[in-house]
């Protein structure tokens, strides 16, 4: 025969009450949070997968705001090279019109003028910042104005030739910034002539390459460097690359005003005396800053004197000269702003690639986390009952005792 205390009743009834109240507020918190699991002792698998999802959710928040931050920069940049590519081609008509022979002195200063009002807004566009007031073309100098005029009022470049670059994913990287000495100083220049030694009192023009094919030829793929032109006693016309190897000249023979070409590269020589030791140097590997170009076409428009047939002839190269220079700077930022674009387009994909990883984990986390309501309130209702008929069950249990049957 088994005895049970009344102690032990109510022990086991109480214990019994406290797990199902335990499990109706277990099931209220469910439907309260709208979680399934709330820690980790309602489900430990389940708890431990979620815990890695929502690590795997706030990576992909963070690169999620680096691709924005890309997204953000690289926009900047873009509409900060359409911009200048605009000044430029305003330069371009303006330097057009000044190579008209009808203009006036006038004319020329107020075309000048204009010009250097575009400059000024170039410059402007070269120093844009950042949504933090950084300078976006200063390379890792973020904190220095990228282009400042010096003594002389020249624009010089003070950034430095840093890179930045951002991580959007796990393992992809994307530049986010360019430097503005690539884009607006190292410029390819006009092939130009310059006396080495005056003896005559001449002058060299018209300096250009009139074809890359030659050009590339006469240095066997070699970088092709400075050429030194001279005209003997007999008036031939000496040439040759500063290895001092001989390059064909044609024609050869020296005619004042008349030009020749050398190695692609076609000139004019004026107003000297064969024999009597002139030199000239063809520059054709030349840099040149986009901004120089535009200070040397002010400078001349002001001061060239086309009176003299020296002069017209400077002026002449000079507008010659900064129509190649504006149309490389133009190509360079070209290429620059469809180096941009294509970084745009990987960070647009990357942004495609996060959004769809986010959802598919939000979905895995949300069927093992998020509660089915439906099933949560007729769970309820059926725990409240069970609650109810344990509390009656055990108020009248506790209310029995030996002296109710004496």
């Amino acid at each position: 025969m088994i005895r049970i205390s009344s102690q032990q009743i109510f022990a086991n009834g109480i214990s019994r009450l406290q797990d199902l109240n335990s499990n109706l507020a277990s099931t209220q918190e469910q439907i309260s949070t709208g979680k399934r699991v709330n820690k980790p002792s309602d489900d430990p698998v389940a708890a431990a997968r979620i815990l890695k999802l929502d690590q795997e959710l706030t990576r992909i928040s963070t690169y999620e705001r680096n691709v924005d931050l890309a997204d953000n920069r690289l926009s900047q940049e873009e509409n900060a090279l359409a911009s200048s590519i605009d000044v430029l081609q305003r330069i371009r008509e303006l330097t057009v019109q000044a190579g008209n022979a009808a203009l006036s002195v006038n004319d020329r200063i107020s075309i000048s003028s204009e010009i250097e009002e575009r400059l000024g807004q170039l410059a402007n566009i070269g120093n844009t910042r950042d949504a933090s007031g950084e300078y976006i073309f200063s390379g890792f100098q973020g904190s220095v104005q990228a282009f400042q005029q010096n003594d002389e009022g020249q624009y010089v470049y003070m950034g430095d030739e840093g890179q930045r670059v951002l991580e959007i994913d796990d393992g992809v990287t994307v530049p986010i910034s360019d430097n503005g000495k690539g884009i607006f100083v190292n410029i390819p220049a006009a092939a130009t002539g310059e006396y080495t030694n005056n003896v005559s009192g001449g002058f060299i023009s018209g300096v250009s390459v009139v074809n890359e094919a030659d050009l590339n030829a006469a240095y066997s793929g070699s970088f092709p460097d400075d050429i030194t032109i001279t005209v003997d006693g007999a008036g031939n016309i000496q040439a040759q690359d500063t290895q001092g190897n001989a390059l064909a000249v044609s024609p050869a023979v020296y005619e004042s005003g008349e030009p020749f070409v050398v190695a692609g590269v076609e000139a004019t020589i004026s107003d000297i005396t064969p024999g009597a030791g002139d030199s000239f140097t063809l520059k054709i590997n030349e840099r040149q800053s986009v901004f120089g170009t535009i200070e040397n076409l002010i400078s001349g428009l002001s001061s060239l004197d086309k009176g003299t047939p020296e002069g017209l002839a400077a002026y002449n190269d000079l507008i010659a000269q900064s129509l190649v220079n504006l149309d490389n700077a133009q190509e360079s930022i070209l290429l620059k702003q469809t180096e941009v674009g294509g970084r745009m387009n990987a960070v647009d994909s990357t942004r495609d690639f996060l959004a769809d990883s986010s959802l598919y984990t939000s979905e895995i986390r949300s069927q093992l986390q998020d509660v089915d309501y439906a099933e949560a309130i007729s769970n309820l209702s059926f725990q409240s009952f069970v609650l109810e008929a344990a509390q009656l069950s055990f108020a009248q249990v506790s209310q029995l005792s030996l002296f109710d049957r004496l």
